[in-house]
C-alpha cells in the first residue's frame, strides 16, 4: 500500500515506518501537526507530541518526499475529559479535527494512497481517535508497533541496523533531570532508561509521559542528517521528584549523505505543503434503508422464522428465512437484518445492546456482498459503547431448505459491555477494519470474535496447511485475552473449532491433539491456578473467510469476586424427579454430555448425539420421525436435567444451539416442529415456566455438515450447545 505517515519526529513514528517498508508498504508522504505559534514548544494536547517540531520541516529534505503540515486550531478539551475510553465521534472544534482536514488534504493530493501510519504503542486513546479518522476518510490504519515489548522494542530501534539516532526533547518522570538528560542520546539513556523501569516500573520507550524523542538521523534519512547545533533547556516544573523540562532547538542545519547535492539541502517549497481549511460540519442523520431495501423486506417478511431465549437482561434473537430460490444473498440478508433490527426495538433495545453477532451466509464468495450489506445496518455510530464481536461462517442453508442468510445476536439490556477493537493493522493480533470487534466482556464471560490463522501485519493465512492455521489463531487468541489480563489456556471455557471441508482427512485427525499440545505448552510456561477444563466443539462446514481451513471461536470466563464456588455449590446440587420422562439414569448418557459450571454463574453444556446412540434410543414404531422425536426428548430431558442439577433453570439460558447434520435429510421446519413439541412436554412439566409468554422457540437449528468433540470424528447427528448465565 502508498502510505502517509504521521510523524511528530519522535522514535516511534519514524520507526513504524521502517516497519511499513518492511511489509512491503511504500512510503509516498508525511504528515505532521504543529502548533499555530512557532516559539511554543509544546501544547496541552492529548493526541500530539509537538516539542521539537522547528526541526521537522527537514525531514521532507531528509526523505525526499512531500511534507503535509497543519497548525493545531482545535481544543483537546472538548471531548476528551468526557470520553478518553469511547471510541471517537466527530466533533467540531477538537484538535483530532486537524488531522481530518489534514489527512484530507494529503488524500486529495495524492489520490493513490490507501493508507496511514502512526507510532503508536499503548494509548487507546490516540489509536482510536487514528482510526477514527481513517474510517471517515476511507483509509487503512497502520500501526506495527501496538502492544509489542516495549523493552524489545527500544532495542530495535538503537539497533545500529536500523540506524535511529534520537535525543531526549523532554523529561517528566522521576529518575529524569532536564539539566542532566535533555539533548542525551537515546541509545546511550537505555540503561538508565532500564533502571528506572526496574525501580519505579516506568515505561522503557516513554508511553506513560515520561519522556518524548526527536529523530536526527536514521536509515530512512537517504539524503541528509540532522545536526543540532545550539539548543536551550526550558524547566516547566521545578518539581524535585520528577521535574518537567523541554528541549528548545534553536540552531541546527543538514548534513548531506552519500551523492546528495548539498547545495539542495536546504527546505525546498516543492516538498513542504502548508494545509489550511476549516474542519467538517456534522454528519446529518442517521440510516434510512436504501432504496428498494423495504420493498423488499415486505415482500419476504412471510418466510421470516425467529427464536428466542427467555432470559430478561441476557438474550439471544435469531432470524433466518425459509426457502429463497429467486432472492439473493444481500435481499435476504436485508430482510434478516431488517427483522432482527425490529425485534431489538420491540424488546427497547438497539444494535448498541448487541455483544456479538453470527453471521451465516450460503456461499463465502459471497462475503464481500454480506459485508456491505452489514455495514448499512451496524455501525459505530449505532454503536458508542463498542461494536458487536463477529463470527462469519458459510453453512448448508439453501441445502437445509433455508434462505442464503441466517443471524444470531446476543443482547444485554445494559450498556456495561467492554468491547476490544483495533482497526489498525499491527504485529499483535489481526485487525478488525469495520464495524466489528475483537472481543466483547460482558458479565464476566468474555465473546472473542472467531480467529483465523492470520499474520497479523500481513493480515495472509498462514499456508503451511490446517494445523499451521491453528496455532497461528490461537496465538492470535492468546494475544487478545491478555488485553483483558486472562488467558485462552486458563480461563477458557468453551472452544468452538469451525473446520472446511477442505481439510485434509489427515490433517483434521491432528488438529485436536495439535490444540491440546499447543494449550500444555502454553501452561508449562505460565504459572497460573484455578486452570479451567474446558469443553471442545468441532463442526464441519463448508467455508471460512478468506478460504481459511480452521477458525476458532473462543469463550473465556473473565475472574470477578464472587461469594459463591464450586465447592459450596456441590453440597447444594438439585435432585429433582426425571422419571416422568421415561429414561432411567445410564453411564451413557453422562458421556454423551460436557458440562462445565464456573462459580455458579455460568453453565454451558454440549450434548453429542452420534448415530450409535440414536439407534440406543430407537424404539420399535411404524413412524418414520419416531428416532428423531426420540432423541428431541432425549436431549431436552438431560439438558433439563443437568440445568437442575447444578441449580441452573432454563430462564437462565442466552443461548441454545441445536446443530444438526444435513446427512439426516430432514427439513429445519420439520426438525423445529419435533423440538418444539419436546419442550412443550417440558413446559407441561414445569406449569409453563419455560415459555414464559414467548410465542418464539427458544432454541435456534443451524444445520451444518458435522460436528464433534474431536476434530477426528465429526459424526455427531445433533449437536446441543447450551450457555446459561445467572444474574
Amino acid at each position: 500500500m502508498k502510505v502517509v505517515a504521521l510523524v511528530s519526529g519522535g522514535k516511534d513514528s519514524c520507526y513504524v515506518m521502517m516497519k511499513c517498508i518492511q511489509y512491503g508498504h511504500e512510503i509516498v508522504a508525511l504528515a505532521n501537526l504543529l502548533p499555530v505559534d512557532d516559539s511554543v514548544d509544546e501544547l496541552d494536547s492529548y493526541m500530539y507530541q509537538t516539542v521539537g517540531h522547528q526541526i521537522i520541516v527537514s525531514y521532507a529534505e531528509c526523505m525526499n518526499v512531500p511534507l503535509f503540515r497543519r497548525r493545531i486550531r482545535g481544543s483537546s478539551r472538548i471531548y476528551a475529559c468526557r470520553h478518553q475510553k469511547l471510541s471517537y465521534q466527530m466533533t467540531p472544534d477538537d484538535e483530532v479535527e486537524d488531522m481530518f482536514v489534514l489527512l484530507s488534504e494529503v488524500k486529495k493530493q495524492i489520490p493513490s494512497i490507501t493508507a496511514v501510519s502512526s507510532g503508536a504503542i499503548a494509548s487507546d486513546y490516540q489509536r482510536l481517535r487514528v482510526e477514527s479518522i481513517c474510517s471517515r476518510l476511507g483509509l487503512v490504519s497502520l500501526a506495527f508497533l501496538w502492544k509489542q515489548d516495549q523493552t524489545s522494542l527500544l532495542q530495535e530501534m538503537i539497533n545500529p541496523t536500523n540506524g535511529i539516532k534520537a535525543i531526549l526533547v523532554k523529561v517528566a518522570a522521576i529518575g529524569l533531570d532536564p539539566s542532566k538528560h535533555l539533548g542525551k542520546d537515546l541509545a546511550f539513556m537505555e540503561p538508565h532508561l532500564l533502571k528506572l523501569k526496574e525501580l519505579y516500573g516506568s515505561n522503557v520507550c516513554g508511553e506513560g509521559g515520561e519522556y518524548e524523542t526527536l529523530t536526527l538521523d536514521c536509515s530512512l534519512f537517504t539524503r541528509a542528517r540532522i545536526v543540532l547545533d545550539e539548543f536551550e533547556v526550558k524547566l516547566h516544573s521545578p518539581d524535585s521528584i520528577a521535574p518537567v523540562g523541554v528541549l528548545h532547538p534553536t540552531v541546527f542545519h543538514l548534513e548531506k549523505k552519500g551523492n546528495a547535492d548539498s547545495s539542495s539541502l536546504e527546505e525546498e517549497p516543492g516538498l513542504v505543503f502548508e494545509v489550511q481549511g476549516d474542519g467538517p460540519n456534522p454528519p446529518e442523520s442517521t440510516r434510512q434503508l436504501d432504496n428498494g431495501i423495504a420493498d423488499v423486506v415486505q415482500h419476504t417478511r412471510t418466510r421470516v422464522n425467529l427464536s428466542k431465549t427467555g432470559k430478561d437482561n441476557t438474550f439471544s434473537i435469531c432470524c433466518w428465512l425459509e426457502d429463497s430460490s429467486t432472492a439473493g444473498l444481500k435481499e435476504d440478508l436485508e430482510t434478516v437484518l431488517t427483522e432482527i433490527e425490529s425485534q431489538l426495538s420491540k424488546h427497547g433495545v438497539s444494535w448498541q445492546n448487541v455483544l456479538y453477532i453470527h453471521l451465516y451466509i450460503s456461499d463465502m464468495s459471497e462475503f464481500s456482498v454480506a459485508n456491505e450489506t452489514y455495514v448499512k445496518f451496524i455501525t459505530q455510530e449505532k454503536c458508542p459503547f463498542g461494536v458487536p464481536s463477529r463470527s462469519t461462517i458459510e453453512l448448508p442453508l439453501v441445502q437445509a431448505g433455508l434462505g442464503k442468510a441466517y443471524v444470531e445476536v446476543l443482547v444485554a439490556n445494559d450498556h456495561s459491555k467492554r468491547v476490544l477493537h483495533v482497526q489498525s493493522i499491527s504485529s499483535w493480533a489481526p485487525s478488525c477494519i469495520g464495524p466489528y470487534s475483537q472481543a466483547t466482556l460482558h458479565k464476566g464471560v468474555l465473546h472473542m470474535a472467531g480467529q483465523l490463522g492470520l499474520d497479523p501485519p500481513t493480515m495472509s493465512l498462514r499456508n503451511e496447511g490446517a494445523v499451521a492455521e491453528l496455532n497461528q489463531a490461537l496465538t492470535n487468541s492468546e494475544a487478545i485475552a491478555e488485553a483483558f489480563r486472562c488467558s485462552i489456556t486458563s480461563s477458557a471455557i468453551l472452544f468452538v473449532v469451525f473446520c472446511s471441508e477442505r481439510t485434509q482427512q489427515s490433517e483434521r485427525n491432528q488438529l485436536h491433539e495439535k490444540f491440546v499440545s499447543f494449550l500444555d505448552l502454553a501452561k508449562s510456561s505460565q504459572r497460573v491456578s484455578n486452570v479451567i477444563d474446558p469443553i471442545f466443539l468441532y463442526i464441519l462446514v463448508p467455508d471460512l473467510p478468506k478460504s481459511a481451513l480452521v477458525e476458532v471461536k473462543p469463550v473465556l470466563y473473565v475472574e470477578e469476586d464472587s461469594e459463591d464456588d464450586d465447592e459450596t455449590r456441590k453440597d447444594q446440587l438439585g435432585e429433582g424427579d426425571f422419571s416422568c420422562w421415561g429414561y432411567k439414569p445410564e453411564k451413557w448418557h453422562q458421556d454423551c454430555l460436557q458440562t462445565r459450571v464456573i462459580d455458579g454463574k455460568i453453565c454451558v453444556n454440549v450434548l453429542s448425539i452420534s448415530a450409535e446412540v440414536m439407534k440406543k434410543l430407537d424404539e420399535p414404531s411404524g413412524d418414520e420421525e419416531q428416532p428423531l422425536k426420540r432423541v428431541s426428548r432425549f436431549c431436552v430431558y438431560l439438558l433439563d436435567k443437568t440445568l437442575s442439577e447444578n441449580l441452573f433453570s432454563w430462564q437462565d439460558t442466552t443461548s441454545l444451539r441445536i446443530h444438526f447434520s444435513t446427512s439426516l435429510g430432514v427439513s429445519v421446519e420439520r426438525l423445529s416442529v419435533i423440538f418444539e413439541t419436546a419442550f412443550e412436554v417440558l413446559n407441561e412439566m414445569s406449569l409453563g415456566v419455560i415459555s414464559n409468554g414467548l410465542k418464539e422457540p427458544i432454541f435456534s437449528l443451524v444445520p451444518v455438515l458435522g460436528a464433534g468433540n474431536s476434530s477426528a470424528s465429526l459424526d455427531n447427528i445433533i449437536t446441543c450447545e447450551l450457555f446459561s448465565l445467572r444474574s
